[in-house]
């Protein structure tokens, strides 16, 4: 009998009432990108969230408004299953709407959208909102980028640290449950990046106040080896593990902390140990979120004798991320919080100490 007949046979129980998730995932997500994401499923559970492995996590693609914050980041946080997350700003400005009571719509996608503006209604596909949220949030970002704390040089962890604690007294203020991603974050000390921090309403509006004399000013380079610092951090204990949800500059992000490490600084290093991304873009296409984990391996991103521990699914994050959510939920106990934001002052001393070391060693 053929080597390549050893899989297991095709053969699924029927799906039944009481057919439970992770029966859905186990026993019928047997081929295709249902199979990959079984795969994702497994490779999360099994090893990504083993004790001695990080987890990064970034995000892109309008996530928040559509409730998977408050749905997968906010239980996904609060388990210890995401120790650091690089996002795009949209996703947090978006985060904070719900924090300040403010109300996001199902909608559809194919109302006339000169209609919807003579209204005053925003659309993100088939989210609706009013343009008072906008305004309103942007309300809140000035008045709060006022306080003493923000008047000084910042990385943008520390920034959405100080935004996440204001957020969570809204909630409080409210009487709501937790609401915001940034709200939780904060709480459980997960740092939370931007990788292009003008790329959104929130990076608008810090812009407004430099125009009033703000002295906060968001120091990016800071950022790059902080995140680096803590994938250091992560290698010289256990293993690092990235989960990619879309692609772009986050994407980019979370990989490259290390080429910074080997590459820029010098620190004898050989990549991330587990990845896995959710994603529909294809890698012939040039853009970086098909680009694949062994395309990675060239740029030192990937440690090349642990591709096998890699997978990439090509669905919607907004169907893969609840699944592999509830499948971790259900199948891996809760891991103690890493609180990674209060160690980053630790993490980036010993990068330094790395960085200088090496370069005397040369």
């Amino acid at each position: 009998m053929s080597g390549f007949l050893q899989g297991r046979s095709i053969r699924p129980l029927p799906i039944t009432p009481q057919t439970t998730l992770t029966e859905l995932v186990d026993e019928t997500f047997l081929a295709y990108n249902a199979a990959r994401l079984r795969e994702a499923c497994w490779l999360y559970t099994r090893k990504m969230l083993e004790p001695d492995v990080t987890v990064g996590l970034s995000i892109t693609g309008a996530l928040t408004p559509a409730g998977l914050g408050m749905s997968a980041f906010i239980p996904l946080i609060q388990y210890g299953f995401i120790d650091w997350i690089v996002s795009t700003g949209a996703n947090l400005y978006h985060d904070a709407h719900f924090a300040l009571g403010l109300q996001m719509h199902v909608g559809s996608p194919t109302l006339d959208d000169r209609q919807l503006r003579q209204e005053g209604v925003v659309r993100i596909y088939d989210i609706l909102f009013g343009y008072q949220v906008l305004l309103s949030t942007d309300a809140f970002f000035r008045q709060v980028l006022q306080a003493e704390e923000f008047q000084r040089d910042l990385s943008t962890a520390e920034f959405h640290h100080h935004i996440g604690r204001y957020l969570r007294e809204r909630e409080k203020a409210l009487g709501a449950q937790r609401l915001s991603l940034l709200s939780a974050a904060s709480e459980a000390g997960v740092p939370v990046y931007t990788s292009s921090p003008g790329d959104s309403s929130i990076g608008m509006n810090v812009a407004r106040l430099a125009l009033d004399g703000s002295r906060l000013r968001l120091d990016v380079a800071r950022d790059v080896n902080e995140t680096a610092a803590l994938v250091l951090g992560a290698k010289r204990k256990g293993k690092s593990a990235v989960w990619i949800l879309g692609g772009g500059s986050p994407k980019n992000f979370v990989l490259q902390t290390e080429p910074q490490i080997q590459e820029v600084l010098g620190i004898d290093e050989v990549g991330h140990d587990y990845f896995l991304q959710i994603t529909d873009a294809r890698p012939d296409t040039g853009g970086l979120s098909g680009a694949t984990p062994a395309e990675a391996v060239t740029w030192g991103k990937v440690d090349p004798d642990k591709l096998p521990d890699t997978v990439i699914c090509y669905t919607d994050s907004t169907i893969a991320l609840p699944v592999l959510t509830a499948y971790a939920l259900a199948n891996h106990a809760p891991r103690p919080l890493s609180r990674l934001y209060d160690r980053r002052e630790e993490l980036y001393g010993d990068l330094v100490r790395e960085y200088h070391k090496a370069q005397t060693s040369k």
